[in-house]
C-alpha cells in the first residue's frame, strides 16, 4: 500500500543557493531555472532563493542603474513564466511607483508574480550600508498592474496560501530586529516563514544564525526556511557562505555546509499537522493579540504525492540519537527525579524511603534515583529501605539481581515472601485459578506491605511504574499503580533502559555496573505467573507488543496529535526493515484500545515529576474522560 504523506500533514519545501553571476540577472535566471526544475522534479511545492538573488546582494551602486533594474524585470518574467507546478520566492530590487527603490522578495506562482514583500529593516552599521540604496518597506502598500507581470500587491502585510498551507516572508536583517515581521506573520496565520537572506560569514556567526532561526521557529511555532547568498558574491570586504537552514518548532531539520561555489539546494518535508496541533495546545500563542490588515493571497495548488519522507523519523523519539546530547539529558532527568523526590521527602518529614525491588529495569532506575536523592539531602544510605517480595512468579535470576544490587550499594534488603498471604487471601475468596485475580492479588499484596512498612518506618513509598505502562494501563489498579511519589511517572520504557546503562557507565563502580548490565539483559516481565523451572514465564512484550512501538505511538499521539492513520504511516517509515506494516498495525490497535480503556487508572495517579514534554498526569498534561469511546479509532485502524 502506497502512503501519501500529504494526507498526514506534510508539505515539501526547498531552499537553494544558486551559483551567482554578479550583476547579471539573465544569467542568474538561467541558473535558477535549473534549480527550479530539479526541486520541482523532487516534489517540492515551494522553493526559496536568497536575498537579491536576481542580481546578487553585493552590486552596491549598480542597484541605481537603469540597466540592472531593467534586466531584473526581464529575469523575473522568465522565472515567473516557469513557476508552474512549484511556487518560487526570490529576492529582487524593485522600483516603486514614486521612484524609490526597495529590496523585496517576489512570490512567483502559476506563471505570474503573485506578490512582492519588501524588506523592513535595512542595516546601516559595521560592514552593512543598505540604506544607501534601499528604503524600508514597513509602510509601503501599493498595487502594481503590469501588462507582462500581471497585477500584484507590494506590502509586508501579505500571507500566501497554497496546498492547504500558509506562508509569510521576512528578509535577512528583519529576523535580527527587536520586532521581526515573522512574529506578526505567524500570529496572522503563517505556518511557514521564508527568509531570503544575504548574511555574511564571521567567526561564530553561523552558530548564532542557526540558533536564531531555530529559536524563532520555536517562538512562532512555525517552520522557518532560510536561504543565504553564496561565496560568489563580492569578497571585497566580506565573504558569504551560502548557509541554508530549516527549523521546525525549535528543531533544526537542515543545517547545510557552507562555502560551496556550485549551486546547491536541499529538500525537506515540513510537518504542518504537528505545528497546528502545537498552536492549538499552546494557550499563550492562542491568546496573543492577532495583528490586523493581513491579506491572504491564494496561490494555485501544486503539490504532488509524497510517498516517502525526506526527513528522518526517529523510531525512538524519546531517546536522543546524539551520544553527547543523551549524556546531558540523562544527567538532567535523574537530577529532576531526585530533586522532586527530595522535596517530597522534606515536605512529608519522612525519615526513610521505601521501595520494592523486583530485579527489573523500572524498580532499578527508581532505586538509583533514591540513592541520588539521599546524596542530595546528605543523608546516609541507611535511610533507604529496600524490600523484595517474592511470589509464585519470581525467578531466581531477578531475585539474585535484587540481592546483588543492594549489596553493591550498601543497602540492607529485607525479604518478605507473599506466597502464603496470597494463597490465604484467594482461599478466603474461594478462588483458585491462575488468572487476572491471581495476578492482581499478588500486586496488591505487595503494595499493602510496602505502605504498611513505610508507616512503620516513618517513610514514604517510592513508585516505580513508568510512562509506557501508564499509557497502556499495564499496572494493577491500587497496586503498583499507587505510591506516595512515583519518580518514573513520566519516563518511558525505552528511555529507562538507556538511563540505567548511562548510570552504569558514568556513576557506578565496576561491581554495580556489572549488576546493572545483568538487569539490562533481563526480559521485561511482571512475574505474576508461576515460573517454569525457575525461569521467567511471562514476557511482557509477547503479551502487549514491543515497547518501542508503543512509545512511538504515545509520542505521536501526545506530541503531534496524530490519529491512527498518521501513526501507522509514520511508524511504517520509522521502523522500515525492523517491523512489517501489518505487525505495526496489530500492535497499534492494542495501544489504542488500552490507551482509551485504561484512562481510569491515570485519573487517580499519585504525584511524580514531569521530566519531558510528554506526561500523563491528570493534574497537568493529559485530561481525558474515563468513558471516552474508542470504537471510531478502532474502526479506522481496521480499515487501514
Amino acid at each position: 500500500m502506497t502512503t501519501d504523506f500529504r494526507h498526514h500533514g506534510f508539505i515539501r519545501v526547498a531552499t537553494a543557493t544558486p551559483q551567482l553571476s554578479l550583476a547579471d540577472p539573465s544569467a542568474n535566471a538561467n541558473t535558477m531555472m535549473e534549480t527550479l526544475e530539479a526541486t520541482r522534479a523532487a516534489g517540492a511545492s515551494l522553493l526559496l532563493f536568497p536575498e537579491l538573488a536576481i542580481t546578487g546582494y553585493s552590486c552596491e551602486d549598480l542597484f541605481h542603474t537603469d540597466m540592472l533594474l531593467a534586466a531584473c524585470r526581464d529575469a523575473l518574467l522568465v522565472l515567473a513564466r516557469a513557476s508552474t507546478g512549484i511556487t518560487v520566492v526570490v529576492g529582487t530590487p524593485w522600483v516603486l511607483a514614486d521612484g524609490r527603490l526597495i529590496n523585496a522578495a517576489a512570490v512567483l506562482a502559476g506563471g505570474r508574480i503573485a506578490g512582492l514583500v519588501p524588506k523592513s529593516c535595512h542595516p546601516n552599521y559595521g560592514e552593512f550600508y543598505e540604506q544607501r540604496w534601499f528604503v524600508s518597506g514597513s509602510g509601503i502598500d501599493e498595487t502594481v498592474t503590469d501588462t507582462m507581470l500581471g497585477t500584484f500587491r507590494i506590502s509586508r502585510r501579505q500571507l500566501f496560501s497554497q496546498d492547504g498551507c500558509t506562508f509569510g516572508i521576512e528578509i535577512c536583517e528583519d529576523l535580527w530586529s527587536p520586532d521581526p515581521p515573522s512574529t506578526s506573520a505567524a500570529l496572522a496565520g503563517a505556518e511557514i516563514i521564508l527568509n531570503p537572506s544575504a548574511s555574511n560569514e564571521l567567526v561564530g556567526k553561523a552558530e548564532y544564525r542557526s540558533d536564531l532561526v531555530r529559536m524563532t521557529s520555536a517562538r512562532t511555532i512555525s517552520a522557518y526556511v532560510y536561504a543565504g547568498s553564496g561565496p560568489l558574491e563580492s569578497t571585497k570586504d566580506t565573504v558569504f557562505g551560502g548557509h541554508r537552514l530549516i527549523a521546525e518548532n525549535g528543531v533544526t531539520l537542515l543545517n547545510s555546509p557552507r562555502f560551496g561555489f556550485e549551486s546547491a539546494h536541499a529538500v525537506v518535508d515540513i510537518d504542518l499537522l504537528r505545528l497546528r496541533y502545537e498552536r492549538r495546545r499552546n494557550t499563550t500563542f492562542a491568546q496573543t493579540v492577532r495583528p490586523q490588515n493581513f491579506e491572504r493571497v491564494l496561490l494555485p495548488d501544486v503539490s504532488r504525492p509524497i510517498t516517502s519522507l525526506s526527513r528522518h523519523i526517529p523510531a525512538w523519539p524519546f531517546v536522543p540519537e546524539d551520544a553527547e546530547q543523551f549524556a546531558r539529558r540523562a544527567a538532567e532527568i535523574i537530577a529532576i527525579q531526585s530533586t522532586g523526590l527530595a522535596r517530597r521527602m522534606l515536605a512529608s518529614r519522612a525519615k526513610t524511603l521505601v521501595i520494592g525491588l523486583s530485579g527489573g529495569l523500572d524498580s532499578t532506575l527508581a532505586y538509583l534515583v533514591c540513592l541520588e536523592t539521599l546524596k542530595r539531602l546528605k543523608q546516609p544510605v541507611s535511610a533507604l529501605h529496600a524490600l523484595t517480595l517474592p511470589g509464585p512468579g519470581t525467578s531466581q535470576h531477578t531475585f539474585d539481581s535484587v540481592l546483588e544490587l543492594a549489596r553493591c550499594t550498601g543497602v540492607a534488603v529485607r525479604e518478605i515472601p507473599i506466597h502464603d498471604a496470597v494463597r490465604d487471601h484467594l482461599q478466603a475468596l474461594g478462588h483458585s485459578a491462575e488468572d487476572v485475580v491471581f495476578e492482581n492479588a499478588q500486586a496488591r499484596e505487595r503494595t499493602q506491605i510496602l505502605f504498611n512498612y513505610a508507616n512503620q518506618q516513618g517513610g514514604i513509598v517510592v513508585g516505580t511504574g513508568d510512562l509506557s505502562e501508564l499509557a497502556l494501563g499495564w499496572c494493577t489498579f491500587n497496586a503498583d499503580h499507587m505510591a506516595n511519589y512515583n519518580v518514573n511517572a513520566s519516563v518511558p520504557k525505552t528511555m529507562i533502559a538507556y538511563l540505567v546503562r548511562w548510570y552504569a557507565q558514568h556513576r557506578a563502580d565496576a561491581a554495580l555496573a556489572a549488576v546493572l548490565e545483568r538487569i539490562l539483559a533481563t526480559p521485561i516481565s511482571p512475574e505474576l505467573l508461576p515460573t517454569k523451572d525457575g525461569e521467567i514465564a511471562q514476557r511482557t512484550e509477547d503479551l502487549i507488543g514491543p515497547y518501542a512501538l508503543h512509545d512511538f505511538f504515545l509520542y505521536q499521539l501526545l506530541r503531534t496529535g496524530a490519529g491512527p492513520a498518521r501513526m501507522l504511516a509514520l511508524a511504517t517509515q520509522a521502523f522500515a526493515g525492523t517491523y512489517e506494516r501489518e505487525f505495526i498495525r496489530k500492535w497499534l490497535r492494542v495501544f489504542v484500545q488500552r490507551f482509551f480503556t485504561q484512562q481510569f487508572k491515570r485519573t487517580t495517579l499519585p504525584p511524580g515529576p514531569k521530566v519531558g514534554t510528554v506526561s500523563l498526569s491528570p493534574r497537568g498534561d493529559w485530561r481525558m474522560p474515563d468513558e471516552a469511546m474508542v470504537e471510531r479509532w478502532l474502526e479506522q485502524i481496521d480499515s487501514l
